[in-house]
């Protein structure tokens, strides 16, 4: 009760402007980031310390466990001692953590550091969302938490993109020195413009958090909503970290410029996002999220077949064109469908998740997120050890395919 008293005394103060809206996403995009930011350095790191594909791809797992981990953790943090000094203390761990990833001399030296990265980074999520609710009143609290949403799909495409270019131009250690100035400088930005709110929260323990969790997984109805979450970023990082592996090498060796066209093809369909709310409205959350599912099974399946034209002889068929003019011909825009169908499917996914939740909406929210994330750490090590130990470059692609239809057939049991 004295949180609700807290939220209630903090928006009659007046609610936050347009800045620090702006701020949380530019947040939301700028740490997520860090996810995403070894796709592309995944190959580079694997020669660079002497590695198969998959154990390089560790850096990346590691930062999204240790995210998932972190959540719950700092949500009861962000409780105790409120949203902004969380949110801030997150960024200058990040600020201070960064640069060190760039000094890394070994493999386990570096998936250390993106597991402490994971977790400084893993204190903004909880706080901000929390943050949007409590300080905006309820019509415009939607409306920036969807706008933070956005902000962390961005993430997925800018941060491969940013990665590529910076390693391109300076190395692969100043993507992670640059990272600690945004960081640093994030901070800065958002310690002296965000309005602060309420100073203390309640104090929930984190074993009463625990056993929530545990309620809500017996629940009837949610188990179907978490086995879709732990599907969508597995998906969507495979794919990508798939495509990375799969198009730089022979029949493809598609260069920088050409891997920069690929990455950037999913960013309009993330962008999508937003319309979300709006489907929803017309034809229903369940409707909604279904069709996001089918979207980006599809565009799974259409990725596997561009991969596999080449070894099907199809380069004949397309008055000899070559293997790299038929990967961008029909991968690009299956990897937009499968970017857009996972943007749609998570809004409806997350309000399904709430309703479900009822008294304990935080939590399953929070439960939710958690699955998502630990999905993100399994996606690059499906996707690569399937390429190594098969061969082909179809092969990453089918099981990420396989996981999305029975994402889609799981959805028919959503009953929220």
């Amino acid at each position: 009760m004295e949180a609700s008293g807290d939220i209630v005394r903090a928006r009659a103060a007046g609610s936050p402007g347009p800045m620090a809206a702006a701020i949380l996403v530019w947040c939301a995009l700028a740490v997520v980031s860090s996810l995403y930011v070894t796709i592309p350095l995944t190959p580079l790191l694997a020669d660079r310390f002497g590695v198969p594909l998959h154990a390089a791809a560790w850096p990346g797992s590691a930062f999204s466990l240790a995210y998932a981990i972190g959540l719950p953790v700092w949500g009861a943090l962000s409780d105790r001692f409120g949203r902004k000094p969380v949110i801030v203390c997150g960024l200058i761990a990040l600020a201070a953590v960064s640069p060190l990833n760039g000094l890394a001399d070994s493999l386990a030296a570096l998936v250390a550091l993106r597991a402490v990265q994971g977790l400084a980074a893993s204190s903004f999520a909880p706080a901000a969302l929390a943050y949007a609710g409590e300080m905006y009143p309820p019509g415009r609290s939607v409306v920036v938490i969807g706008l933070i949403t956005t902000g962390f799909m961005s993430a997925g495409v800018a941060g491969q993109i940013f990665a590529a270019a910076v390693e391109r131009h300076m190395g692969w250690p100043y993507v992670f020195h640059l990272l600690g100035l945004i960081y640093g400088l994030s901070a800065a930005w958002l310690g002296g413009r965000l309005p602060g709110g309420t100073a203390t929260r309640g104090e929930g323990r984190m074993a009463d958090r625990f056993r929530t969790f545990l309620f809500l997984l017996r629940q009837k109805k949610l188990p179907p909503c978490y086995f879709i979450a732990g599907t969508l970023l597995l998906a969507f990082v495979g794919m990508y970290a798939g495509l990375e592996a799969a198009l730089t090498r022979e029949p493809f060796a598609l260069g920088p410029g050409d891997m920069l066209l690929v990455r950037a093809a999913g960013l309009p369909g993330v962008l999508l996002s937003p319309l979300a709310g709006r489907l929803a409205a017309r034809f229903g959350l369940r409707r909604v999220l279904r069709a996001g599912l089918a979207a980006a099974a599809a565009g799974l399946a259409a990725v596997a077949a561009g991969m596999a034209a080449p070894d099907a002889g199809l380069a004949a068929v397309a008055a000899g064109a070559p293997a790299p003019a038929i990967a961008l011909t029909l991968v690009m825009p299956a990897s937009f469908a499968v970017a857009a169908g996972i943007a749609l499917a998570i809004p409806p996914l997350i309000a399904i998740i709430g309703r479900l939740g009822g008294n304990a909406r935080a939590a399953a929210v929070t439960l939710y997120t958690f699955i998502l994330f630990i999905g993100a750490t399994l996606g690059p090590q499906v996707a690569l050890w399937t390429l190594q130990a098969s061969g082909r470059n179809f092969a990453p692609f089918l099981p990420l395919a396989v996981l999305m239809c029975a994402s889609w057939l799981a959805s028919r049991r959503v009953t929220g």
